[in-house]
């Protein structure tokens, strides 16, 4: 979790508390039913996730890269 997700609403494609509508229990063993909204969903969030990745990828290496070799001369 990062620290924006905090005071950010969560966006679109990740999790609605209408979709929490289910309550498991210590004798529910069985898998639950994976169906083409929850794949579709679940799609969207990787989707998402990888583009983050990659953005915050960017930032960084821009960030830690080497000077250009005259910015660092004055005057």
């Amino acid at each position: 979790m990062q620290l924006l997700e905090l005071y950010n609403t969560i966006p679109d494609g990740f999790r609605s508390e209408k979709d929490d509508q289910t309550v498991a229990h210590a004798s529910d063993t069985r898998k639950t039913r994976l169906t083409l909204d929850r794949i579709n969903k679940l799609r969207m969030m990787n989707d998402t996730r990888k583009l983050e990745h990659e953005q915050k990828l960017e930032k960084i290496s821009t960030q830690y890269k080497a000077p250009a070799a005259g910015a660092g001369v004055l005057g």
